[in-house]
């Protein structure tokens, strides 16, 4: 055999392999597709997860600004407040909030329990509830 015919033979091999192996199938680009989507729409819900937690938290940290508020104006005042039931609205920045003030009696007559309970301007649920002892002799 002579030296052209074995290096166009070789060539030849060396051409066919080259083009068998080019690129991927169409399958294979349509299974990694699937895998891509997928990993990016559960990107996509734990990123939005984030944000609800977020927004939940901030709702949280305001409401219990609002109660504390409330029960510090009550020890700054030394108000001995009346036993029952109120409700005001207790506003955080943009964030409507109603804050729900109830009274009890102890079985020590020289204190009260005062607990703030806080919902959103909806009053569908209460977000945070914080409990005082309030003594007559502030």
């Amino acid at each position: 055999m002579s030296r052209s015919v074995r290096t166009a033979s070789v060539t030849s091999r060396l051409n066919n392999d080259v083009y068998k192996h080019r690129g991927f199938t169409l399958l294979e680009v349509l299974v990694a597709l699937v895998i891509v989507g997928t990993a990016l729409g559960a990107s996509l819900r734990a990123v939005g997860s984030l944000t609800q937690n977020s927004g939940d938290l901030r709702a949280a940290m305001m409401a219990t600004w609002s109660a504390e508020n409330r029960l510090t104006q009550i020890r700054m005042a030394q108000e001995w407040p009346a036993l029952g039931k109120r409700q005001f609205a207790c506003p955080q920045d943009e964030l409507a909030l109603l804050c729900d003030e109830q009274v009890f009696a102890t079985p020590n007559p020289f204190f009260l329990r005062v607990e703030v309970g806080v919902f959103d301007s909806q009053h569908t649920r209460r977000i945070i509830k914080l409990t005082q002892v309030v003594s007559s002799a502030q």
